[in-house]
């Protein structure tokens, strides 16, 4: 089924490039359409003379000067048509599936049956269920110690974490900043101040007061510096509008 839907979906995307290159309908060399122009003019110089328009002197000269062009054109060796000059690129369009298709053989995992949807809910729901779970023990040991201690920061880091992938980013800013009480690190004040701004929906006081002190002990190639910057600035400007 996965061939298949590549397939589909490589032919959905070539589609409009191979619209554009389809044949146009009457179209002729140069070489055609010369030898066409100079047998009308024949049949126009003919017509000419038999309605009198023209002397037989003058016909001859016309007839013999058409004739002459219709040689030089019959001489040249006519030029490749429209369809040969496309054919590299109808060729380079049918190598674009097949290279991805290699691709994919190659690197990806072809043989690996998809899960289903009905697996891939019940595996979510279950590794939630492990989540929660961690955080119910993880909770339960921190309670047994020193807040202030390296080992609970280390747990609250943890804590503030599992919280974060369950989604809920009140509960791990909080567990974040219990760990900064213990000993502070620019980047996880960071990271609660933005956890503390994404639950608020606005850069709250407290979150700015985090992002400032990151941003005064970070060094200054942290990766997360032009946001902290950029919150701050959000903050400046929103409370700039409601004065």
């Amino acid at each position: 089924m996965i061939w298949l839907a590549a397939l589909l979906l490589a032919a959905a995307t070539l589609a409009p490039l191979a619209f554009t290159l389809r044949p146009t309908l009457g179209v002729r060399g140069r070489r055609e359409a010369a030898l066409v122009l100079h047998r009308a003019q024949l049949a126009e110089i003919d017509r000419d003379f038999a309605e009198g328009r023209i002397a037989a002197s003058e016909h001859a000269g016309a007839v013999l000067e058409v004739q002459r062009r219709l040689l030089g054109v019959a001489g040249t060796p006519e030029r490749a048509s429209v369809a040969s000059s496309r054919r590299p690129v109808w060729l380079a369009l049918a190598m674009v599936p097949v290279a991805g298709l290699l691709l994919y053989a190659s690197g990806g995992s072809p043989g690996l049956p998809s899960m289903p949807l009905k697996g891939r809910i019940a595996a979510a729901e279950q590794q939630a269920r492990e989540e929660a779970g961690m955080i119910t023990r993880l909770r339960a040991v921190l309670a047994t110690l020193d807040p202030h201690s390296e080992k609970a920061r280390e747990g609250y880091v943890l804590l503030g974490g599992a919280e974060a992938r369950l989604g809920d980013l009140s509960a791990a800013a909080t567990a974040w900043k219990t760990a900064l009480a213990a000993r502070f690190d620019p980047t996880l004040a960071a990271e609660a101040a933005e956890a503390t701004t994404e639950a608020a929906g606005q850069v709250t006081e407290e979150a700015a007061d985090l992002f400032r002190r990151a941003l005064a002990e970070a060094p200054s190639d942290a990766p997360w510096r032009a946001m902290a910057e950029r919150r701050l600035a959000e903050r400046s400007s929103g409370g700039a509008a409601r004065q």
